[in-house]
């Protein structure tokens, strides 16, 4: 496996939602803001060896934050929810 996939999928993102939305064959992970869709695509179907049928991906607005007395901003992040060909799945602890 290349790296450069492990450099593309950050990681799986584990909410209520993403839960719920797995057992339609959607999961949800964190990648890289300049990741396209199709690179995505490409990083799942050889990291997981799935078959990816569509992909929705939407970027995050980095949030301001505070520490005591000092602002910043969070790191921006890209989510992909990502529809699998029927009877896979992927196993995410």
């Amino acid at each position: 496996m290349d790296t450069k996939y492990l450099e593309i999928i950050k990681a799986p993102l584990i909410t209520e939602k993403s839960r719920t939305d797995e057992q339609n064959g959607v999961y949800t992970f964190l990648c890289d803001p300049r990741a396209t869709k199709i690179e995505i695509k490409d990083a799942i179907e050889k990291i997981f060896k799935v078959k990816v049928v569509e992909i929705s991906t939407l970027n995050t607005k980095p949030k301001k934050k505070r520490v005591g007395r000092y602002t910043g901003l969070a790191n921006k992040y890209k989510k992909a929810m990502v529809k699998l060909a029927p009877g896979m799945t992927i196993e995410i602890k």
